[in-house]
């Protein structure tokens, strides 16, 4: 068997930051950029069309937003909605995908004469933030509401995520600060101290529980703007080390063919880098008491994003050395590797989503996962279906297998029966 490889979906002329795909329009949409920096190096949000093609997944550019000086460093989808964030701001966007009208005449007619145009007619008006794509697919990006997120010395907003229903979006940075806003007027409804230093991830639970882990080794549980309990993952973990840990991602995920049921995940990296680096760490933790539940080593590379997929069933990590894999939730083993898919650090993974227009781009495979890098390259991994064995077959089996030892047992002692 040959060296296992992920699929280059695209490159951007930019390095990659983020990444998320909406389930509605099958839009992957990846985010990154040069900076303020003037290295020539673009900034913004690329907006493209993952199709199904001869069985293989595709992905085709379909409208390239700017984002001037900013790089997008991290990104929350909510329906048509993006939070973005852009050095020490949020900046909300609402894009819109129309089918374009007579598209498909004129697709048709392309195809002896090419597209018709009335002798001396002007080229059609090309409308501000919209780019039509040459099947006749037109998408517009609009600017909504912008407001600063971190006030430190350096500031810089690291993450941002929607609740449950949409209406309010969390955001942390290196001040140390959650802030949660109101979608999309981005008034501040809470503001609190979470982490001495800089909050490294959180993610919000359908009960209103905010988790955050940050670069003070902790990761604390908050109802609004009180601690409900710290996190401590060596309870049901490896035997303590001189190693000091700290917490790199947290997200909740569902439990499969449990209703209403939700985990938690969370990475844990040694907080210095070693000659001999010591193993990284996967805990998945009880919703309600917020005790481990169990713990597996995940490598000795570190590891730098993690993503659940929509039914909680698959977990994606990508590592600094550039590295992709993905695990089971349930038991935390590991069933897809890439090592040094990208060769630099993974900045983000996401799942292609099981509802939607999902299934129809997944073709015969379990899951896709997406990986995007500061090579500027978007790579798609896929996970075969593994083969499972029907029940009726296992039982026809053991009834046949007790048949034949019965009857070598009759032919070896007669009278055995």
């Amino acid at each position: 068997m040959g060296r296992r490889r992920g699929v280059e979906l695209y490159r951007a002329p930019f390095p990659l930051y983020a990444l998320r795909i909406d389930p509605k329009t099958g839009l992957l949409i990846a985010a990154g950029g040069g900076g303020a920096a003037k290295t020539g190096i673009k900034n913004g949000v690329h907006f493209l069309q993952l199709e199904l093609i001869n069985g293989c997944l595709s992905a085709s550019l379909l409208h390239s937003h700017d984002t001037e000086t900013r790089a997008t460093m991290n990104l929350a989808l909510a329906g048509d909605i993006l939070a973005a964030g852009q050095d020490a701001q949020c900046q909300l966007l609402r894009f819109q995908v129309h089918q374009q009208k007579g598209s498909k005449a004129e697709k048709s007619g392309s195809k002896e004469q090419g597209p018709r145009q009335r002798k001396g007619a002007p080229p059609a008006e090309k409308k501000p933030g919209a780019q039509v794509h040459p099947e006749g697919v037109e998408l517009r990006v609009k600017n909504l509401e912008a407001v600063q997120t971190d006030f430190s010395n350096e500031p810089l907003q690291k993450v941002v995520c929607f609740n449950h229903d949409n209406t309010l979006l969390a955001t942390g940075g290196t001040d140390g600060h959650v802030r949660v806003w109101k979608v999309p007027s981005l008034e501040k409804v809470l503001e609190f101290k979470a982490h001495e230093g800089e909050i490294g991830d959180l993610t919000l639970g359908p009960d209103g529980k905010l988790v955050t882990v940050g670069w003070d080794f902790k990761a604390s549980v908050w109802q609004k703007d009180q601690l409900v309990t710290q996190l401590q993952w060596q309870e049901n973990g490896p035997a303590s080390s001189n190693t000091p840990y700290r917490y790199q991602a947290c997200r909740f995920g569902q439990v499969p063919d449990q209703l209403g049921g939700l985990r938690l995940f969370t990475v844990q990296i040694p907080h210095k880098r070693l000659r001999q680096p010591p193993p990284c760490y996967l805990t998945a933790w009880d919703s309600s008491t917020f005790l481990p539940l169990r713990t597996r080593s995940c490598g000795h590379e570190v590891i730098s994003c993690l993503s659940v997929s929509e039914s909680g069933t698959f977990l994606g990590l990508g590592t600094v050395t550039g590295s992709v894999a993905i695990y089971i939730a349930f038991s935390l083993q590991r069933l897809y590797y890439v090592k040094e898919a990208h060769g630099i650090v993974v900045t983000d993974v996401t799942f292609l989503p099981e509802k939607g227009c999902g299934p129809k781009l997944l073709g015969p495979h379990e899951t896709a996962l997406f990986s995007v890098a500061v090579d500027s390259r978007c790579q798609l991994h896929l996970l075969p279906s593994r083969r499972s064995v029907p029940v009726w077959l296992l039982l026809l089996l053991c009834v046949g297998l007790i048949i034949v030892t019965i009857l070598l047992l009759q032919t070896a002692f007669p009278g055995f029966l």
